[in-house]
Parts: structure tokens; C-alpha cells; sequence
């Protein structure tokens, strides 16, 4: 890669394995009205791309197109109607596909200032990450000082910030992961749980024998009813993801509609406990539509939050591990290991 009007992207031509990922390269125009060209410094793998990978991530793209789901850049050129000043800032925009590059046009009213002193790898943690713990903790679950949470993969790039924001919620945490993480999960204040324990229900009992008050489940599929049973008299399940299903031969709408159908349910029961699933892009709308603009105003609100919780040490940025965007395939394979080795988040860097 030389040229300025140039950029590196990663390509995802249909459902192949992790090693069939090209990089392709190809001119880039100059930034549009309303447009931002920014130099990627840090973007992710997370689940996300593990299941357009496999054609089962809901309302994906059709193949080919470029995945990345986030990312954290400086801004090299603004289009017209753009404020100049931003050229040379570094921001951070949600993008959902087209983040796995070097270089990339945004939309300027979607991206958000990352604050001096966060560096990219930190700042990206935090991105998809960071708000969907964030609105799920504190807009769904609304959980508060004294109460019991459960955390599902408390070990993942959700996992590890919906442990430190519960905690500084003043809520007690109780998380699943693999024994290897248990030790870094205690200094983060959690009180871990072998995920594989084939009691886990009962081992979650023994720390809260009527049950948490909130439920943050990435598995989907029948561990979601064990979730909602761990719930006590008026306590909150978030489900955010099918991890479970990855591999599942199901259709991913069936498997969705299954899913929404059963927490649907559940909220008819009269219990006092409610059921919801978290999408990230809920309520997004049109570009351009007045919902597109009341999203990314929630969406600048939250990530500015956190991002300030990090730039004040209240949040500590978990790095699993970082690798060049050239190995990709490397850094997915290692996302979708169950023997990770690292806690947090996948960085690559272009």
C-alpha cells in the first residue's frame, strides 16, 4: 500500500472457511458531501463476523463484501459540508460490514471523537463492545447498587466491560468462563463460575439461592431458558447473541424467531420477571430519517461515556490479542477456539 487514494481490504467472497478471507486492493474516491476518509489504526474480530462467515448473521450483506464491524481511525480528508477541523482527529464510527481495511468513507455524523490519551487498541475495545454493555446494564436491565448479576461469557469482549460496569454500578457479579480466566475475572471483580460445570445451575444457586436480578446471555438456543430460571422474583434476562448456534443447520431467521418467540412468551407470564432481546442497531431507521439521527445521538452519548469511564481509569481495556489485518484468518481461528488463551478482545491491526 502506497498511494493516499488507495486502500487494503479484507474480502469475504461467500461462506468460506477462515483461511479463504482475500485482501484486495483498489482506489478509493475522495470523500462525498457529508464524508469523512479515515486511516484505520484498530478494528476487531468479534461474533459477528464468525457468523457472516457462515451466512448467519441476521440482515448481513450478500457475499461478496468487506466485514468489520467497528473501527478506530484518523481522519485524512473531509468532503464538502464537513467541518475541516476534523482532519486529523481520531474517531471511532459502529459500521457493522466494511471496517476490515486500511483506509475507509464514512458518513461524518457517524463518527465520534475518541478522547486524547485512549489509544486505538483501547478505544476499540470499547466501540460495539462498550455500548452494548452499557445499554443492556443500564437501559434494559437498569441495574443498581446491592443487586446480583449474572454475566454469560464473562470472559469475551462484552463480558470483560459488563463485569467492570456492573461493579462500578456497586452490583455483585458472578461470571462463566473457562478456569484459565477465573484469576483475571477476580481482579476484575467478578466471582467466576466453570462454564462447562454440568452444575452450573446449582453452583449459581450456592452464590445466590433466590436467584440474580439481572441475566446477560450471549449462548441463545436452550440456554436461555436456564437463564431466565436463575432469574429471582423480578429479575431481568438480556439475551444479545445465538453464540450457541453457530453452527447450527437451522435458518438464522428460524433460529431468531424461535428465540424472540420464547421471550415473547415469557413477558405474558405473570411472574414480575421480564425477558428482551438486545440488538445494537434497534431503532436505527433510514439514513437520513429522523430515527437515523435520534440513534446516532444515543449512540454518541454512550460511547463518549464510555470512553470518558476509560480516559478516568474506571474502565481497564482487555486485549486478548493483536494481529496484523495480513492475518486475519490467524486472529479468527483464534476467536472461535474454544481453548482461547486471552481475555477480551481480537485487535488487528492494518
Amino acid at each position: 500500500m502506497t498511494g493516499s487514494n488507495t486502500t487494503t481490504e479484507v474480502v469475504l467472497p461467500g461462506k468460506v472457511a477462515a483461511s479463504g478471507l482475500r485482501l484486495v486492493d483498489r482506489e478509493l474516491p475522495p470523500p462525498a458531501a457529508g464524508q469523512v476518509t479515515v486511516r484505520v489504526e484498530s478494528t476487531a474480530v468479534s461474533f459477528a463476523e464468525s457468523a457472516m462467515r457462515r451466512g448467519r448473521y441476521f440482515g448481513q450483506p450478500r457475499f461478496p463484501f468487506v466485514p468489520g464491524y467497528d473501527l478506530v481511525g484518523i481522519v485524512e480528508s473531509t468532503g464538502p459540508g464537513v467541518d475541516p477541523a476534523l482532519t486529523g482527529r481520531r474517531v471511532a464510527a459502529l459500521t457493522k460490514t466494511g471496517a476490515w481495511a486500511t483506509r475507509v468513507l464514512l458518513a461524518a455524523a457517524e463518527v465520534v471523537e475518541v478522547p486524547d490519551g485512549v489509544t486505538p487498541d483501547e478505544a476499540e475495545t470499547l466501540v460495539v463492545n462498550g455500548v452494548t454493555a452499557y445499554q443492556m446494564l443500564h437501559g434494559r436491565a437498569r441495574v443498581r447498587a446491592g443487586q446480583t448479576v449474572l454475566v454469560l461469557g464473562a470472559g469475551g469482549g462484552v463480558g470483560t466491560i459488563l463485569v467492570q460496569l456492573a461493579r462500578q454500578a456497586g452490583a455483585r457479579v458472578i461470571g462463566t468462563a473457562g478456569p484459565r480466566h477465573h484469576e483475571a475475572l477476580r481482579a476484575l471483580g467478578a466471582e467466576p463460575i466453570d462454564y462447562r460445570d454440568p452444575d452450573l445451575a446449582a453452583r449459581v444457586r450456592e452464590l445466590a439461592p433466590d436467584g440474580v436480578d439481572a441475566v446477560f446471555d450471549h449462548l441463545g438456543g436452550a440456554s436461555v431458558g436456564l437463564s431466565y430460571r436463575l432469574l429471582n422474583r423480578t429479575g431481568t434476562l438480556v439475551s444479545y447473541s445465538i453464540a450457541s448456534k453457530l453452527d447450527d443447520r437451522t435458518p438464522v431467521v428460524l433460529t431468531f424467531l424461535a428465540l424472540l418467540s420464547k421471550l415473547t412468551f415469557w413477558n405474558t407470564l405473570p411472574t414480575g420477571r421480564h425477558a428482551s432481546f438486545y440488538d445494537i442497531w434497534a431503532g436505527a431507521g433510514k439514513p437520513g430519517s429522523a430515527r437515523r439521527e435520534a440513534f446516532l445521538a444515543r449512540l454518541r452519548t454512550d460511547l463518549s461515556h464510555v470512553f470518558g469511564l476509560l480516559s478516568d481509569g474506571k474502565l481497564s481495556a482487555q486485549i486478548a490479542a493483536r494481529f496484523p489485518l495480513a492475518e486475519v484468518a490467524a486472529a479468527m481461528e483464534l476467536s472461535e477456539s474454544s481453548h482461547r488463551t486471552a481475555l477480551g478482545k481480537i485487535i488487528l491491526v492494518p
